[in-house]
């Protein structure tokens, strides 16, 4: 349970990389930065460069311009497909999203009603929270005997029956059938620790009961009609 369950519970127990090789577009800039350095011996260099030393330049110049080109033509074209496929995939997503939607307002739907019909069993419960309220005070205390008062001596008493039925009726899937289950194991404990007098396994099945009803009581919605909680 929230603040009052729980609470006493809790009492008890992490560049671009560049590389060594230049590309041709860093050997056009260091070509320049040389030209500017040394103007009269790059003069004359350059009046000697044969035509096949031009036309390289030229051909290099004119690959890399191909090649941003196709590469850019690739990217637009991996792109359309990709939207293609979004807007082909986009009208499934929503119809399944959509029916997930109306199933869950179904589902909500279908338990609301039930909760609203199940007075009777709303009030067993609710006298469990108090139950557990006044036992986990008293555990608390080191006061079993209070604690034994509160629970009986047995499993078999009117108000766990009553309990077992109420868990019975609201339990619908097979994770609150589950918490169920913990819960009636652990409340069992919680008895016999109680009447034994055993303080320490007291505490720890009242933990495990506390926090098994908890659970049950959120996944069923039921947390919001149990004061206490």
């Amino acid at each position: 349970m929230a603040r009052v369950l729980l609470s006493n519970a809790n009492n008890l127990l992490p560049c671009f990389q560049s590389s060594s090789s230049s590309t041709p577009l860093t050997s056009l800039y260091l070509h320049k930065q040389i030209v500017r350095t040394h103007p009269t011996s790059c003069k004359s260099a350059l009046l000697n460069q044969d035509s096949s030393s031009s036309c390289s330049v030229l051909t290099t110049k004119r690959s890399l311009s191909i090649s941003l080109t196709t590469g850019f033509l690739f990217f637009l074209s991996g792109k359309g497909c990709s939207d293609a496929n979004a807007a082909i995939l986009e009208p499934d997503d929503d119809e399944e999203l959509l029916e997930k939607v109306k199933k869950d307002r179904k589902k909500r739907l279908e338990r609301q009603g039930v909760l609203n019909s199940a007075a009777q069993e709303t009030g067993y419960l609710q006298e469990l929270v108090y139950k557990l309220s006044r036992v986990g005070q008293a555990i608390e205390k080191n006061d079993l005997s209070t604690a034994r008062s509160v629970l009986g001596q047995s499993s078999d008493t009117d108000w766990v029956q009553k309990v077992n039925s109420a868990f019975k009726k609201l339990s619908s899937s097979p994770e609150e059938k589950s918490e169920v289950e913990t819960f009636s194991s652990a409340l069992d404990s919680l008895i016999s620790s109680v009447t034994k007098n055993d303080i320490e396994a007291s505490k720890t099945a009242f933990v495990a009961s506390a926090s098994a009803f908890e659970k049950w009581t959120t996944l069923t919605g039921l947390v919001e009609k149990l004061k206490g909680l």
